[in-house]
């Protein structure tokens, strides 16, 4: 059963933001993952939502996205995005 990752994102400093970009996606690849779309939000139908950009990424299954999520090539770039951003990662099951 395919596993996604949602990211929910506010950057706060772009130039350290599109050094993470510029190496994340090389670890999503290395476990089978693909992003499905990458957005900014345009409106807030309802309710309080204070991140401006979100990406879909797709995995085989769970198993998939806990070793992403845990594997050192990504372990290694989240001080990097936590310099950069404030990001919230969820993992749902289709």
């Amino acid at each position: 059963m395919p596993a996604y990752v949602i990211g929910q994102i506010h950057v706060r400093d772009p130039a350290v933001w599109q050094e993470y970009v510029s190496q994340v996606g090389a670890t999503i690849q290395q476990h089978g993952g693909e992003v499905q779309f990458r957005g900014k939000r345009s409106r807030i139908f309802t309710g309080d939502h204070s991140f401006e950009s979100v990406v879909v990424i797709r995995f085989a299954d769970e198993a998939a996205a806990d070793r992403w999520h845990a594997s050192p090539e990504y372990q290694r770039l989240i001080p990097i995005r936590k310099r950069a951003a404030d990001v919230t990662l969820v993992s749902y099951n289709a």
